[in-house]
């Protein structure tokens, strides 16, 4: 009991920061339990701890053109006033990047090839970039506050029933929300990302039409069978495909419009 007062008074101790912003170009409001403040200082540790644990590359054309890229997105996108940064991180067999709270954005050499060029990783650094705009990190930690918190309040009331029963409920619980909250709304936050770097991309002057060429050569370059989709946090590549083709209109009129071009 005294484990669940402590949760219901952390999440009643937010009031003015459980706001619902909205999301840029979606429009979707979000649930936000956790500072800011908070929220970049987290961004910040966890990137200098990774690289710490990372080896950067000494490839300054590549790094060049890695922060080059990144820097017209950013300067684009709703927060350019966040603290960005950019390193690329040498791992040949990682085909990976990502952008933490604040602006911290590391790519992995082993994207590169799937990229090839400024406008392919552009969209990779787009969608990214996307993550940390929509707050989709303090999103998740969010979702494991009140996962925590539904957790804590089944238990207590379960806490008289027999042992086989608590267990049954509380392997439920965890099916229940792990399929019916986390694994879609991680596959939205995706297609958020994947809508809001398109637009990024494109009003940083780089042809959005080169998504659909990357996200093919993703398609080519993953290895075996995808699970099921929802079994996954992420769409299948042709789900993302048929997606960003929806959104390409919007794209290209923003792309027509760049002042980069």
């Amino acid at each position: 009991m005294r484990n669940i007062r402590c949760l219901i008074l952390l999440i009643l101790s937010f009031p003015v920061l459980a706001g619902c912003p909205k999301v840029p170009v979606s429009g979707r409001r979000s649930l936000i339990l956790v500072p800011e403040s908070q929220e970049l200082s987290l961004g910040a540790q966890s990137y200098q701890e990774i690289l710490q644990q990372s080896k950067l590359s000494t490839d300054a054309d590549a790094a060049g053109m890695v922060r080059r890229v990144g820097e017209r997105i950013a300067q684009v996108s709703h927060r350019p006033d966040y603290g960005w940064e950019y390193n690329l991180l040498d791992d040949p067999k990682t085909v990976n990047a990502f952008c933490l709270p604040g602006g911290k954005v590391a790519v992995y050499t082993g994207i590169l090839p799937v990229t090839r060029t400024e406008a392919g990783l552009a969209v990779v650094l787009g969608h990214e970039i996307a993550h940390a705009i929509a707050k989709h990190g303090a999103e998740r930690i969010s979702e494991q506050m009140l996962i925590a918190f539904g957790q804590l309040s089944l238990d207590a009331a379960m806490q008289k029933k027999p042992k086989e029963t608590r267990a049954m409920a509380a392997a439920a619980y965890g099916a229940g929300t792990g399929l019916g909250v986390v694994l879609p709304f991680g596959r939205y936050q995706e297609s958020e990302a994947d809508r809001l770097g398109l637009v990024y991309m494109a009003k940083a002057g780089y042809d959005p039409r080169e998504a659909l060429a990357f996200w093919q050569r993703m398609e080519k370059n993953s290895p075996g069978d995808q699970p099921p989709e929802f079994l996954s946090t992420h769409p299948h590549h042709e789900t993302r495909i048929e997606n960003l083709k929806s959104w390409m209109p919007q794209a290209l009129q923003e792309y027509e419009a760049s002042p980069f071009r």
